[in-house]
């Protein structure tokens, strides 16, 4: 059976055709856990969550959704990096709550464990620098999370957005000024 442009398939699965979702995901597979793998470089050592799993939640949510007005393979990676981010931080919580007397077993902790953060709560930090950054500056928000968690190339970014490359690169600039701020001084309003 011959491939399909990525575009047509949006297009159908747009109008109902579930089977053009599952196609599209098939072929877009590769790219989705190389995002997945990506989020997931960032995790530590040893997490259960993989980036198959993590593109199979993905996957599902989608699908039983309600039709995305997609427009074209950029609006689509757009969104599926946003679900990523999204997923790995409902992990992250759920993780930190199972910590907090989930039955978890008892861990001693030495200086490393006390001078270090805990990747949730890393993860979690960062969701709201970004949340807050959305709040302030819409499109740099949603171009870091283009660039730096969906992966996207600059072109491929300010397509998806609408803008230009040049206003992506100031865009990307003021963004990860505002996070690194932000994270470095967490008490900062």
């Amino acid at each position: 059976m011959e491939k399909q442009p990525v575009t047509a398939l949006l297009l159908d699965w747009r109008k109902g055709n579930k089977d053009a979702g599952r196609e599209l995901f098939t072929q877009l597979q590769p790219e989705l856990r190389r995002i997945a793998g990506m989020y997931m470089s960032r995790e530590a050592a040893g997490r259960t969550l993989q980036a198959t799993a993590l593109v199979n939640e993905l996957f599902v949510q989608l699908m039983r959704g309600a039709p995305v007005a997609w427009q074209d393979r950029a609006h689509f990676l757009a969104v599926a990096s946003q679900q990523l981010r999204r997923l790995l931080v409902a992990a992250a919580r759920e993780r930190l709550a199972a910590k907090r007397g989930g039955g978890a077993d008892r861990v001693e902790l030495n200086e490393a464990h006390a001078q270090s953060k805990p990747l949730e709560d890393e993860i979690l930090d960062l969701h709201q620098a970004l949340q807050e950054l959305e709040a302030l500056d819409p499109r740099a928000a949603q171009v870091i999370e283009l660039r730096y968690f969906g992966g996207l190339t600059e072109e491929e970014a300010a397509e998806a957005i609408g803008i230009s490359v040049a206003t992506l690169k100031r865009d990307w600039q003021a963004g990860r000024a505002f996070l690194v701020g932000r994270l470095r001084n967490p008490e900062t309003d």
